[in-house]
């Protein structure tokens, strides 16, 4: 599970063994693998963005920072995406915004939950506006699966930051975050300059999100298939 057997310190976890965690054997169906990102800005900064995304590509095995597809957990069917950090920080472009969508969609359709294990840095600044505008078509897709009273379950990992935890990270009808995630919106060095305070301890962090009311649960790696579980079970009819 990619964490210490001593002090149970969560680990970056790669997209495919999330879903190996937590999806029956055997019941995994995935969608939309093939998709990859475009250049619609022709980004260059210290390097093209296009050659980022090849080296992405090669270091994580992925085309893009978001894996998605259906299967069984404990025998309940769900729709299913899983972000990874290693595909440039997890950031969300057009790509992880089309492929979320369209689990969600797919959800809709079947009649199913939908859950997304979010990881990543926020939107992808190389696509600009078409990167932001993912925050607005996938909170549009969960309204309307949220329209049709079915269930959405959002896991936070660390980190979980900016345009993700702005959209549909925070839109759960369960919000469930791993120990000591990283959560919010703008990183606590820059909050502490811009408004000039010292900041809480703990800021930012699962442990005390969960005091002021900002999370559900917050669940261990190990435990995080039986919990799902169990929630599926009471909203699932």
């Amino acid at each position: 599970m990619d964490t210490c057997p001593e002090c149970n310190h969560h680990f970056p976890m790669a997209a495919r063994n999330r879903v190996a965690s937590i999806i029956d054997e055997g019941t995994w169906l995935e969608f939309d693998a093939d998709i990859t990102s475009a250049d619609p800005l022709s980004f260059v900064d210290s390097k093209p963005y296009l050659e980022r995304i090849i080296q992405s590509q090669a270091k994580s095995g992925l085309k893009d920072a978001v894996i998605c597809g259906t299967g069984s957990l404990e025998g309940i069917a769900i729709g299913l995406g899983a972000m990874d950090f290693s595909f440039n920080g997890g950031s969300m472009g057009s790509v992880v915004g089309e492929k979320l969508t369209r689990m969600i969609e797919r959800s809709t359709a079947a009649k199913v939950p939908a859950l997304i294990i979010s990881s990543s840095g926020g939107a992808r600044m190389q696509e600009g506006a078409l990167s932001l505008m993912q925050m607005a078509k996938t909170s549009a897709a969960l309204a309307r699966h949220a329209a049709a009273k079915l269930p959405y379950i959002s896991v936070l990992t660390n980190p979980t930051m900016a345009g993700v935890m702005a959209s549909f990270a925070s839109l759960g009808d369960v919000i469930i975050a791993e120990p000591k995630a990283l959560i919010g919106f703008t990183g606590p060095r820059v909050i502490k300059e811009t408004i000039k305070q010292e900041l809480p301890e703990g800021f930012q962090t699962s442990e005390f999100l969960i005091a002021h009311g900002q999370l559900d649960l917050i669940v261990t790696r190990q435990d995080l298939k039986a919990e799902l579980a169990r929630i599926l079970g009471y909203l699932v009819r």
